[in-house]
Formats: structure tokens, C-alpha cells, sequence
């Protein structure tokens, strides 16, 4: 079983979606509160087990209604997808695979890791933490 780990960085909050192995899987965006953190973990969970899969690697893709992953390569070649919910906000972000069927390995994975309930949520050693955004 995979787990949430949130974590204080110098610009506020963010978690990480880690497989059973340790691995990370996806990144959140920054939140300002404890609270909008979990806001995030919530809409990610809600949002992976349904979301569609934008392949914007192939040419002439056809566009997804939100919420979606969206696969896209980086200035580096690699392949990375990020899951966009249904107000069109980027959630959490993944990749730097070096082929797109592990690309979707990853989306796969983060869709595993949201349908187990509950969630595991770890919160890391931070000091004091804002309680609302």
C-alpha cells in the first residue's frame, strides 16, 4: 500500500503520492494550510480513479474534458503527466519516465494507490503549520 507524505518546503505545503517500494509517484502543487493540503489529497483521490488520459504526445490529440491525466513530454524528451480536475487546477504532477508506457504505469499506480481506503497520510516533521489557507 502506497501513502500520502506531506511535507513543508521554503514556498508551503506540498505531498507526495509514494508506492509501497518508496517510490514517488506524483507531486501536489504548493498550499498555504494544513487544510488545503488535505483539500488536495481529497480532490486527487476523488478525481484519479475516473479522470480520462490526454495523450498530448501524438499529433492531432483529441482534448479531454477535466478531470484528466495529461501526458506531455519535457524539454529533457521525458515523459511526465499531471492530473488536472474538473475546475481545470494542475493537482498533482508526475513523471520524468523515459517511455510512455511507463508514463501510464505511473498514472496506473496513482490510480491504484486512491481507490485503497483509507488512504494512508503521513504528515512529516514540520513545526508549527498553518491550520486554514
Amino acid at each position: 500500500m502506497g501513502k500520502f507524505e506531506i511535507r513543508r518546503t521554503s514556498a508551503g505545503l506540498v505531498f507526495h503520492l509514494k508506492a509501497r517500494n518508496g517510490e514517488t509517484i506524483a507531486v501536489s502543487q504548493r498550499y498555504a494550510s494544513m487544510e488545503g493540503c488535505y483539500k488536495g489529497i481529497a480532490s486527487v483521490i476523488r478525481h484519479a480513479p475516473h479522470a480520462a488520459v490526454e495523450d498530448q504526445t501524438q499529433r492531432d490529440f483529441a482534448p479531454e474534458k477535466n478531470p484528466k491525466f495529461e501526458i506531455y513530454r519535457d524539454r529533457a524528451g521525458r515523459y511526465r503527466f499531471r492530473l488536472v480536475a474538473r475546475n481545470g487546477q494542475n493537482i498533482a504532477s508526475g513523471g520524468g519516465y523515459s517511455t510512455k508506457e511507463n508514463c501510464r504505469k505511473g498514472i496506473e499506480s496513482l490510480r491504484r494507490q486512491c481507490t485503497q481506503q483509507p488512504p494512508e497520510i503521513v504528515v512529516q516533521d514540520m513545526g508549527a503549520i498553518p491550520a486554514e489557507e
